[in-house]
């Protein structure tokens, strides 16, 4: 005997999740809901099996194909157009007419004994049995009148409440004999329960109701699907669940990691290879699907998360649905009933309110607060460069076939045959992105400069000996999960904004160049690469006075790519020194702010140890320095940019000085008494590069550890100014506690405000009138200047739905009272 599932439906309740995904494909349980009903029908000796489908009807068949992974035999039944009920099984006849056969539709959740059914079909002599249970609202469902024999006296097609006369409706499961056919008209839409029914009862056909008893879910609406998840969990349908049941109510699939501190609430499912971290709290009616990422202090409670979900740190989940592929940013929250749909973007701290939909592809941003459903509007991110190059959470955001589209599209700006210098870090997430950068630069008729692992400035160095450009792959700074793919053009620096742009409309149109078998790219190897930077370096950077300065130093080289060049280096110096935590840590490829800080305490206090001149501390890419002075005080980053202009400036006593407009205006006090001048840039890196190459330029900083030495290269070198740095201590005989006090205080406050992307603009708008008379400078975003020479300055951040905010004044009080007032003038346009 053979059986028919209905898997045609288009399920238009269910929107969105079924935008992109057919109805009976939806998952119940980490399981499709088809996949539950074929498995009953195996259950019951129904093996061979007939799918009716039309609506995206390839991802049915390729999900199931055949039947052989289920052990059934499985063909299919295709509509060109929408048949109806009847109409599609007609439309599988050739395969059906010889025996009699279940009709049962693919989207329903069942538990029903279907050899029962058949059994009472046979027994009754009928033409056609229907499946009959009874609920206690009818109202969506066709109703059905049986006599005490069971035969079928009346039915009624969803009925409104006056019409309502029984609580028996029809499941859409039905037991037929081929006859039946010959009441069904070919190729045209036909109805079993409104066209045929009624007319076999007319002929006095025996049609038979069978009354089931058990499970059964009509998965129609998400109130519906979110009750068949719970129903499921608690054990209320009897369905094969996969996985080891862990205690009361909790199952765990293959491969799934839960950390101990997570806190699991059953009845609850956590599906195949996801992962749980600590401080997660799961709580009853959740189902986790496979491959999903549920970061710390994430809530979930009555949440049903698709296939390859990530759930940000602190995001609260309450009753909602969640379609695959979606990421769900840092502290986001989403209530009850709110659906959102696969492939969507929902930013860091924004709020999707109850009942709300999101339909499939689209960006939620930053903050934003959504109490209507986003079904049309799309707003993809405006452009692809933050301020680290582009940066994402490693294989949420940033993923293989991005980094292969991105590599493709910087090579499409570049002409055949150009060289491009490749380089990472010493993380495992870096290695396998850059390989696949590799791949798509030759593929695009690039040779590739591999350096492998390096120092971030002797990647951008090397860059500049000869390649049209360069791409360097780091975790990003402070974020253990994220990466930065930098670009670099043939200078070394970060691309310009204009090639920035340029890259990114190569990328939105996607059209890659592709190279033809004879111009593939070739893979070289540079040798000697750190003897030709510190070679180069030391020829540069002013080193007189340091061996007979009998300096001892500490260096921290943070178990990073810094290490690697500092052996040769420092013996070259002549310099004693200490060297800490030089090895290479695959496992910390960055700091938390909180471990970097503790890092420069225990450098601090073995500087004071040790009795050495100042330590440094380097990041874990070689880019940025951190100091500590001769008492073992750490220098925070905006005071050590003051030191640093101090030496420099001192001993030059010309020359300009690059910082950004940020920087406290103590820094012009600085440069202006030892007769140089600040040149204020926009906060952009490769502003201050431009102004680096400058030939009258002789310092240049972000007050952040980026420091620029410009005689030895126009970007940020962390080891460079370390040499630069060692060279100024040692010619002007003064420590840096020294140098420190004699440089006033400065008293810059920062803030970052939420700002929905569509008001930024109205907001910088507002921040100008409401400057009034008062000055305004627009070197980068608008800085407004009172009177009495205290400033604050806004500036709307390019690639997030931010807008930062800092002010000077002359203490902190008086700071933070100017920054309170141009927050709220941000606040209330941003409204």
């Amino acid at each position: 005997m053979k059986a028919v599932v209905m898997a045609g439906g288009e399920g238009t309740r269910l929107r969105p999740m079924t935008s992109s995904m057919p109805k009976p494909l939806l998952p119940v349980a980490n399981r499709p809901i088809m996949e539950h009903v074929l498995r009953l029908l195996k259950r019951h000796g129904l093996n061979e099996t007939v799918v009716t489908v039309q609506f995206l009807a390839s991802l049915v068949k390729n999900y199931f194909g055949d039947g052989e992974e289920l052990g059934m035999e499985l063909t299919y039944a295709n509509e060109e157009k929408p048949l109806g009920t009847a109409g599609s099984v007609k439309n599988a006849e050739e395969a059906l007419k010889d025996d009699t056969f279940l009709v049962i539709s693919g989207d329903a959740l069942t538990d029903f004994d279907l050899t029962d059914l058949i059994n009472f079909h046979k027994e009754k002599g009928a033409l056609v049995t229907v499946c009959l249970t009874r609920v206690p609202n009818p109202l969506e469902f066709g109703i059905t009148i049986v006599d005490e024999e069971g035969k079928v006296e009346r039915f009624l097609e969803k009925p409104t409440w006056g019409q309502v006369f029984s609580d028996t409706v029809n499941t859409g499961i039905y037991v037929m004999e081929p006859e039946v056919f010959d009441y069904v008209e070919a190729d045209v839409s036909v109805d079993w329960s409104g066209d045929v029914f009624p007319q076999l009862m007319k002929e006095g056909k025996p049609i038979y109701g069978y009354i089931a008893e058990g499970y059964w879910e009509d998965v129609g609406t998400h109130e519906s699907y979110v009750k068949a998840q719970a129903d499921v969990l608690e054990g209320k349908v009897d369905v094969e669940l996969d996985g080891f049941e862990i205690s009361p109510g909790v199952w765990v699939a293959e491969g799934a990691e839960v950390h101990p501190d997570a806190v699991l609430r059953g009845p609850l499912y956590i599906g195949d290879y996801a992962k749980v971290e600590a401080d997660v709290e799961i709580r009853e009616h959740t189902v986790v699907g496979s491959n999903v990422v549920v970061k710390a202090g994430a809530f979930l409670h009555k949440a049903v998360l698709h296939d390859n979900v990530y759930i940000g740190q602190h995001s609260n989940l309450r009753g909602c649905v969640i379609g695959k592929n979606t990421d769900i940013m840092r502290a986001a929250r989403i209530e009850d009933g709110a659906v959102i749909g696969d492939e969507c973007l929902v930013g860091e701290e924004s709020i999707v309110q109850g009942n709300v939909r999101v339909y499939p592809f689209k960006t939620i941003e930053a903050g934003a607060f959504v109490n209507t459903s986003v079904i049309w509007e799309s707003r993809g991110q405006a452009h692809l460069f933050g301020a680290r190059g582009v940066s994402g959470i490693l294989n949420v955001e940033i993923t293989p076939e991005l980094a292969v589209r991105l590599a493709g599209a910087y090579a499409t700006t570049l002409k055949k045959g150009s060289t491009v210098t490749t380089a990472r870090d010493h993380s495992r997430g870096a290695r396998a992105l850059k390989r696949a950068v590799i791949s798509a630069l030759q593929t695009s008729a690039i040779d590739v400069r591999d350096l492998e692992n390096v120092p971030l400035p002797v990647a951008r160095q090397q860059t500049a000996r000869g390649s049209a450009g360069g791409i360097m792959i780091r975790t990003t700074p402070g974020v253990p999960d994220s990466v930065d793919i930098m670009f670099f053009d043939g200078r070394g620096a970060d691309l310009s904004q204009g090639s920035q742009r340029k890259l990114d409309r190569v990328f939105a149109r996607q059209e890659y160049r592709r190279a033809f078998p004879g111009e593939i790219g070739d893979l070289h190897f540079p040798a000697s690469v750190f003897d030709s930077y510190t070679g180069s370096l030391l020829r540069n950077v002013d080193t007189t006075g340091i061996a007979e300065s009998g300096l001892k130093v500490v260096v921290d080289a943070s178990n990073g790519s810094a290490g690697l060049v500092l052996p040769s280096l420092l013996g070259k110096l002549g310099v004693d020194s200490l060297t800490i935590n030089p090895g290479l840590d695959e496992s910390r490829p960055t700091e938390t702010a909180d471990a970097r800080r503790s890092g420069m305490v225990r450098l601090g206090e073995i500087v004071a140890s040790a009795r050495a001149a100042f330590g440094v501390r380097f990041d874990p890419v070689g880019e940025r320095l951190s100091l500590v002075d001769e008492k073992g005080r750490i220098i925070e980053d905006d005071r050590a940019l003051l030191v640093m202009l101090d030496l420099v400036a001192a001993e030059r006593r010309s020359g300009r000085v690059a910082l950004p407009v940020t920087t406290t205006r103590i820094a012009e006090q600085v440069a202006a008494y030892h007769g140089t001048q600040v040149d204020w840039t926009t906060t952009s890196p490769d502003d201050l590069t431009r102004v680096g190459r400058e030939e009258s330029t002789i310092f240049g900083g972000d007050g952040r550890g980026g420091f620029i030495v410009p005689e030895f290269s126009s970007v940020f070198d962390g080891t460079a100014a370390f040499v630069r740095l060692i060279g100024l201590v040692a010619r002007t005989q003064l420590t840096l506690s020294q140098i420190d006090a004699r440089i006033p205080r400065a008293h810059v406050l920062k803030r970052d405000l939420a700002t929905p992307w569509a008001v930024k603009g109205l907001v910088m708008r507002r921040v100008v009138e409401a400057a009034g008379d008062r000055f305004v400078d627009t070197t980068d975003g608008v800085r407004v200047v009172e009177t009495d020479g205290r400033w604050v300055m806004v500036l709307p951040d390019r690639a997030e739905a931010v807008t930062h905010l800092w002010a000077e004044g002359p203490d902190d009080a008086s700071a933070q009272a100017l920054l309170d007032e141009w927050s709220s003038v941000v606040d209330s346009a941003g409204r």
